[in-house]
């Protein structure tokens, strides 16, 4: 009857421990809903940073100091750029080094004779005075007839070394190269007088270079030209 009566006379105190109660209520669910974020953020975060470890790696030994093949390549590479004394040997690596400049000579070479200017420019230094001499002569006879060359230079099929022979302190090397251009000689109206600027012919060349064992001057020459 008490508790009826109180009910009553001030039914609002019922009504504010309601209140009051549900205020708790809530103020708990606020703190464990920022508990939750929290762990989310974690698990989050932790995420995050084991896909950043999978793509980028983890630390190991390997940090400055480079693994051991790399150490091998590098050395390979190294050994390779050392000039190779030709005063004592000319053995397979030394040819392979060289055939590899011969090819670069010998396009140099053919596409300088052949272009349209009628001029030896950048295969000069490849040339001794007497195969420089030859090629200025044919240009010369050329340009007076009012001709000039037109070449596309296609590449080296093979160069194979022939022979080589060390005089003296000079080391003569013969190469067969073969190689494919496209190539004509025009008149000064652009009407063809030889050749065909639309097919592929294949050249057969055998090239004497030389050079002084004993010079500090790493470029070969083109001293003869056997064919």
């Amino acid at each position: 009857m008490t508790e009826k009566i109180i009910e009553f006379i001030c039914p609002q105190s019922k009504l504010l421990v309601e209140i009051n109660q549900h205020s708790n209520y809530i103020h708990f669910m606020n703190y464990s809903f920022e508990y939750i974020d929290i762990i989310l953020l974690a698990m989050i975060a932790g995420f995050i940073f084991l896909r950043l470890r999978g793509i980028l790696g983890k630390r190991t030994g390997f940090e400055g100091k480079p693994p051991q093949n790399f150490q091998d390549v590098i050395k390979k590479i190294n050994k390779v750029n050392q000039p190779i004394d030709l005063s004592k040997k000319f053995d397979d690596e030394a040819q392979i080094e060289f055939i590899k400049g011969a090819k670069i000579a010998y396009e140099t070479i053919i596409t300088d004779f052949s272009d349209n200017d009628n001029k030896i420019i950048a295969s000069k230094p490849l040339l001794n005075n007497k195969i420089l001499n030859q090629f200025n002569e044919a240009l010369k006879e050329r340009s007076k007839r009012g001709h000039y060359a037109e070449i596309t230079f296609i590449g080296v099929n093979s160069a194979k070394i022939k022979e080589h022979k060390k005089i003296g302190k000079i080391l003569n090397v013969t190469v067969d190269f073969i190689a494919e251009i496209i190539t004509c000689i025009k008149d000064k109206d652009k009407k063809i007088v030889s050749g065909d600027p639309e097919k592929v012919k294949k050249i057969y060349d055998t090239w004497v270079f030389s050079r002084d064992t004993t010079s500090t001057n790493p470029n070969w020459q083109l001293v003869d030209i056997l064919t």
